[in-house]
């Protein structure tokens, strides 16, 4: 028996931008951290300049996760922040579905540095 599975990835909530020239921004050129809400969990994606999908990750608070990225040393990130230039974040409350969202994204959009959640196939 062969079962396909359908996800559809919501539209993000919010996006932000790594800004040309960031005049508060100590945060890798990103000064719009204010919009991620503090309070609610999902899941966000960090792209490149080429639009490439480089990290997908999940959070129980997103906003203290998402900056947590940029400022940790055990980030799978940690040696490719300056490459993030867009960030998309999706409020998904339930826990099961952040797992699941951030597996499938990783896997069916390659994600670059998400090396424990891509699959060989």
């Amino acid at each position: 028996m062969i079962v396909t599975i359908s996800i559809t990835i919501p539209a993000p909530e919010v996006t932000i931008t790594k800004q040309e020239n960031p005049q508060l921004s100590h945060i890798y050129g990103f000064t719009d951290f204010h919009l991620i809400t503090r309070e609610k969990g999902g899941f966000f994606m960090f792209y490149n300049d080429k639009d490439e999908l480089l990290f997908v990750g999940k959070a129980r608070k997103l906003r203290q996760r998402i900056k947590k990225h940029f400022e940790d040393t055990v980030s799978p990130i940690k040696n490719h922040r300056n490459e993030v230039t867009k960030i998309e974040v999706y409020i998904v409350e339930d826990p099961v579905e952040r797992e699941i969202y951030e597996t499938y994204i990783a896997n069916k959009l390659n994600a670059k540095y998400n090396p424990d959640k891509v699959s060989g196939n």
